[in-house]
């Protein structure tokens, strides 16, 4: 099993990331859809797809209407949307309101609670929780792979309140905005700052930490300090766009 991790940065594309899109070809799945959604079609190796959106924050978003050929020029059969409702109604009645993108989206949209499992089209387990510390909330999610549990969480301040969703994860994919010296920041914006997110990792002992959504206007190869995150979790690893990483426990 592999994932793609086709957007990694937040806020808004810079020439090194484009914003939030993760993909589990093999399953058909994908989290979130940003600006980097367009390099969906490549890595298509299924006749449906699932689409998972944490929150509707555009950086998350703005990609659905890039997705919207996909169905229609039958490169796939049909993608279901998942989501909160107040996030669907935010992405039907303003993402593509006519005088924003006026193209009904060929999309077939399926409610979430706030918390929740499925069995995903492939066989596997999916589960999701809703968090509250970010603007508008988000929402975390983990799947029940061969290769142990696979969680995303993105756009969330660490607060303990998904500690134990998270616990024995084999891989966790998380945000992390913004660097200790902004830690005032990362707790007005609802998002994750260096130590406290290792200290979670260690905490939660999960087997890897995988960072996402950094700050598009840090242009250093380091925007978060990897090696004190390193001192606290060992295993932890800054993804790139366009990565492919095979989860192999």
């Amino acid at each position: 099993m592999r994932v793609e991790f086709l957007g990694t940065g937040g806020f808004h594309p810079s020439e090194q990331r484009h914003t939030a899109c993760l993909m589990l070809p093999e399953l058909g799945l994908i989290f979130d859809a940003g600006t980097s959604a367009f390099r969906v079609e490549k890595h298509v190796e299924t006749a449906s797809l699932d689409l998972f959106l944490s929150h509707a924050h555009l950086d998350h978003i703005c990609g659905l209407t890039y997705l919207i050929t996909l169905p229609l020029l039958g490169k796939v059969e049909q993608i279901r949307l998942h989501a909160r409702t107040e996030i669907l109604n935010a992405v039907k009645t303003q993402l593509f309101s006519e005088q924003v993108f006026p193209v009904p989206p060929p999309f077939e949209f399926c409610e979430i609670q706030d918390k929740g499992e499925l069995q995903l089209p492939s066989g596997q387990q999916l589960e999701w929780m809703k968090l509250n510390s970010h603007p508008g909330g988000s929402t975390a999610f983990k799947v029940h792979l061969e290769e142990g549990v696979f969680a995303y969480v993105t756009d969330t301040t660490v607060d303990g309140s998904y500690t134990e969703f998270i616990r024995g994860a084999e891989t966790l994919v998380h945000e992390c905005y913004f660097p200790d010296s902004k830690s005032d920041w990362a707790n007005q914006t609802g998002h994750t700052h260096s130590t406290a997110l290792a200290t979670l990792a260690k905490d939660a002992q999960v087997g890897r930490l995988i960072i996402v959504h950094t700050d598009p206007q840090d242009k250093s190869g380091d925007p978060i300090g990897i090696d004190e995150m390193r001192a606290i979790f060992p295993n932890t690893i800054i993804a790139e766009d366009k990565t492919s990483l095979e989860l192999n426990k």
